[in-house]
């Protein structure tokens, strides 16, 4: 897939109400016109991320209303998925650019091959090397492990660190996280940094040494077998295996002032850990900060959403908390798009100038002219 000139690239503003961020900010702006394209910016597009228009036009970047904006354009980029009068509206000969959510999702992938587009997801990034500066999902899991631990301490009626006052010593408070991804890391160090006594769960044995440098103790239980699967994601658990994990985390839980649950498997629902008895074990107002709960939750109570209180403990099942970070959630989602185009314009005419056989695009590529082509989402005959 190649354009005859400089590749016209568009940002519109975000379709979904509660999304803050936007896909392209000033900064980047500017590096790809500086490399020779295009770039077309929604009205008001950047407006939630504390980036008005004017900076975009600083930049280099032509502001317009969403038809204007759309009009020549080679590639879309976006953050979340854009809504279906994007996709109508979107010209045929266009590539989309964003975080799609695909897994578990074939309906979706379906409907982007039937309107003809040539979809390309930031969350199928593969896990090599040379895709670490486009891997979204670590970027914007950074964010929202750091965001969690500053809700909960803002939230527990407690202090984070040790105090010693004239009228006494105050013992840290203990926060458990569990899952330790990009997210659950992040929030080690995070709540380590406010001065709490941290201690991390994850069924991938794998990352202990990873806990223990940032200061948080590892807590061991042998499930039987280890539980990293492929890409370094966490694979799913047998039955058998989540019972007895259940059992021994009721109670690590109960003893901590603050739960902080990041744990994920792509493409399915979240895993259950936090089990009400273990919410019941523990100490009137504690906290739970559910990471998960776009994806269900790792507890049954979690409302996504919402935040509630039950036993005395509030959960906080808050979505996009990456975007209650917006000004650098979107410098940092900016960067990995960067990153991507630069991988597929060419060099010496700023053309797009997709390589179907690259690993990256393959790894990314969902739909082509009308078909899904990502092997995930093909059916068993065509794969």
């Amino acid at each position: 897939m190649e354009t005859d000139g400089p590749m016209k690239i568009a940002v519109l503003r975000e379709s979904a109400p509660n999304e803050t961020r936007v896909a392209l900010v000033p900064e980047t702006v500017a590096k790809l016109v500086k490399n020779g394209m295009t770039v077309q910016i929604e009205r008001g597009a950047g407006e939630r991320a504390a980036f008005p228009d004017d900076l975009y036009t600083k930049a280099g970047a032509s502001v317009a209303d969403r038809t204007q904006t759309l009009d020549g354009a080679d590639l879309v980029l976006c953050v979340g998925r854009p809504d279906d009068a994007v996709l109508t509206a979107m010209p045929k000969k266009a590539a989309l650019l964003g975080l799609l959510a695909p897994l578990g999702d074939a309906d979706y992938v379906r409907h982007l091959a039937g309107a003809g587009i040539t979809a390309l997801s930031m969350d199928a990034i593969p896990r090599i090397t040379r895709a670490q500066a486009m891997d979204a999902l670590s970027s914007q899991s950074n964010i929202a492990g750091y965001k969690a631990v500053l809700l909960a301490a803002s939230e527990l009626p407690k202090f984070f660190p040790m105090l010693t006052t004239a009228a006494g010593t105050i013992r840290p408070a203990k926060v458990l996280i569990l899952g330790a991804g990009v997210a659950g890391l992040q929030a080690i160090a995070t709540a380590r940094r406010l001065g709490a006594v941290v201690s991390a769960y994850d069924t991938r044995a794998v990352v202990k040494e990873q806990v223990q440098s940032l200061g948080a103790t590892f807590l061991e239980f042998d499930l039987g077998a280890d539980a990293e699967g492929a890409g370094g994601y966490a694979k799913e658990l047998t039955p058998e295996q989540i019972q007895k994990q259940r059992q021994f985390m009721v109670d690590h839980i109960g003893a901590s002032d603050v739960v902080i649950t990041t744990a994920l498997v792509p493409g399915r629902r979240a895993p259950l850990l936090i089990t009400e008895e273990a919410v019941a074990a523990m100490g009137p107002g504690s906290v739970i900060v559910d990471l998960a709960a776009e994806q269900g939750g790792n507890t049954p109570l979690t409302k996504a959403g919402e935040v509630i209180e039950v036993h005395g403990v509030t959960i906080m099942g808050y979505t996009n908390l990456a975007g209650r970070l917006a000004v650098d959630a979107s410098s940092l989602y900016a960067r990995n798009l960067f990153n991507f185009v630069s991988l597929i314009v060419d060099k010496k005419t700023g053309a797009l100038a997709l390589n179907w056989d690259d690993e990256i695009v393959k790894g990314t590529l969902l739909t082509r002219d009308g078909a899904i082509v990502h092997p995930n989402f093909m059916p068993k005959t065509a794969a």
